[in-house]
């Protein structure tokens, strides 16, 4: 936030929106910047994501091309990409913008857990839009091997993009859950006890997750994100075990302690 001109470090409503307003001014700007670099990405994008149908055409004998429902069409979707890419691409920064309007709210433990969170949700992102990213292909391969023979899939561009944004987006969100687990505990607000008592919805929100992500029936599919989100929590789960297991023999130690004081200051 602004610096601060009072002794007890406050603010007053007035400056707190005149801050707001100035990180969404950079927000804006960044993510601006980004979308002009997206428009001259938009071809390779555009390219890398009509690959898969005409490779899955080619293999399964069948016409499908991707096609454009109205003549703005073209410049429709390109805008969207452009903005997509651009909110991607300088996600960093204006994640940065939020971290610096709320850090002075926070105490120093919490700017630590805030910034963990951080620091370990946007690679599990990443990571959850790659692992979508190599699976369309498979996914657009099995939804066009149901084309039937002698007849031609024409696919709408901009459903067909909103569908490979859909996917990348869940998977990414999906691998972040988990730390989001981590984040509780470490508040205070989840225990290693009710996350191992979970599991069991645990797997039947990855189950869901898996068959609301995968557009096709393959079992194979689900469990290509499934497995790792079931992965990731129990990793979740052995993180929050092991500092409730510190914090646990901390607190012990604090009475063994506070026990041993009263003792001394019962015999003086």
């Amino acid at each position: 936030m602004a610096k601060r001109k009072n002794p007890l470090g406050q603010m007053s409503l007035g400056g707190h929106l005149k801050e707001l307003r100035k990180r969404f001014f950079w927000v804006a700007l960044f993510v601006l910047a980004g979308s002009v670099a997206g428009w001259f990405l938009f071809d390779p994008v555009f390219n890398a994501l009509q690959a898969p149908i005409l490779a899955a055409a080619k293999d399964s004998h069948v016409n499908a091309t991707v096609n454009f429902g109205t003549i703005g069409g073209a410049f429709d979707l390109r805008l969207q990409i452009s903005a997509f890419i651009g909110v991607v691409v300088t996600s960093p920064l204006w994640l940065y913008q939020f971290w610096a309007f709320i850090t002075p709210a926070l105490q120093r433990r919490e700017r630590l857990y805030t910034l963990s969170f951080l620091g370990s949700a946007i690679p599990l992102f990443l990571g959850g839009c790659y692992l979508a990213w190599v699976s369309i292909p498979n996914f657009v391969h099995a939804l066009l091997a149901l084309t039937p023979a002698g007849s031609t899939n024409l696919i709408n561009a901009n459903e067909y993009i909103l569908f490979a944004v859909r996917v990348l987006l869940v998977f990414g969100i999906a691998f972040v859950l988990p730390v989001v687990l981590v984040m509780l505990n470490f508040m205070g607000l989840l225990s290693a006890t009710a996350i191992r008592k979970g599991w069991r919805i645990a797997v039947v929100i990855s189950a869901f997750v898996a068959a609301l992500a995968t557009p096709v029936a393959d079992p194979t599919s689900m469990f290509v994100l499934m497995v790792p989100l079931l992965v990731l929590y129990f990793v979740a789960l052995g993180i929050a075990a092991l500092r409730d297991r510190r914090i646990k023999k901390k607190n012990q130690q604090l009475l063994a302690e506070l026990e041993i004081n009263s003792e001394v200051e019962a015999n003086g």
